[in-house]
C-alpha cells in the first residue's frame, strides 16, 4: 500500500536535517583543526561537491517518480534543491573569504578564469529558483511561467558539473561520474516526459 500524504510529512524535514549534517560536521572539523593542511581548499571542495550531488538528486526525483509511480520523490525535490543552493552559496562564501572579500579582485577572477565564470553563472541561475520555490511564488508567476523559469535548473546543473570537472586537476573520476549522471538524467527526461494535463477551456468573463 502506498503511504498516505499524512504519513510522509516527516520526509522533507528529515531531508533538511540530513542535508545540514555535512555542514555541521565540516564546521566541527574546522573548529577542531581537522581539515588538514589547507582547510579552505578542503571546505571549498566539500561544499561544492555536496552542491552538485544534491542538485543531481533533486533532478532525479521527477524521473524516479515517473518510472516507479512513487509519490515521495516529489515531496523531497524542493528540499534537495534548496539544500543544493545553500551549499553552492556556502561554497561561494568560502571562496569570497579566501579572497579576503575583495569584491574587485573577485570580479576580475570571475571574468578571467573560465571555470570560476561557469560556477558563478550556475549560482546566479540557482538564486531565482530558490527565491521562487514557495507556493506563493508559483501562484504569483503562474504555473507555466514558473515551470519555464525552473527549467533553468538543468542549465545550472550543467554549468555546475562543468565547473566541478574543470576545477579538479588530478583524479576526475567523481566529477566525470557526476557529469555522466547528469547526462543520463537529461536523456531520461527527454524520453520519459510527464503526461500533459488536458487544457482547460477558457471561461467566459461576460
Amino acid at each position: 500500500m502506498a503511504p498516505g500524504k499524512r504519513s510522509l510529512k516527516w520526509l522533507p524535514p528529515a531531508v533538511y536535517v540530513g542535508g545540514f549534517l555535512p555542514a555541521l560536521i565540516l564546521l566541527g572539523d574546522a573548529l577542531s583543526g581537522l581539515l588538514g593542511a589547507d582547510p579552505i581548499k578542503r571546505a571549498t571542495h566539500q561544499t561544492g561537491q555536496l552542491a552538485i550531488i544534491l542538485l543531481l538528486l533533486s533532478l532525479a526525483c521527477t524521473p524516479l517518480r515517473l518510472l516507479t509511480g512513487w509519490t515521495w520523490p516529489a515531496r523531497v525535490r524542493k528540499a534537495l534543491g534548496l539544500l543544493a543552493f545553500g551549499y553552492a552559496a556556502l561554497h561561494f562564501g568560502i571562496y569570497l573569504f579566501d579572497q579576503n572579500i575583495l569584491l574587485l579582485a573577485v570580479g576580475e577572477d570571475i571574468v578571467k578564469r573560465p571555470f570560476i565564470t561557469v560556477g558563478f553563472l550556475a549560482l546566479l541561475l540557482l538564486a531565482p529558483l530558490a527565491w521562487t520555490s514557495t507556493p506563493a511564488s508559483m501562484k504569483r508567476l503562474g504555473f507555466q511561467r514558473w515551470t519555464r523559469l525552473h527549467r533553468l535548473v538543468y542549465l545550472a546543473a550543467a554549468l555546475g558539473a562543468l565547473h566541478y570537472w574543470w576545477g579538479v586537476k588530478q583524479d576526475r573520476t567523481v566529477p566525470t561520474l557526476l557529469a555522466a549522471g547528469l547526462l543520463g538524467l537529461l536523456l531520461l527526461r527527454l524520453v520519459k516526459r510527464p503526461a500533459k494535463k488536458p487544457a482547460t477551456r477558457p471561461t467566459s468573463s461576460g
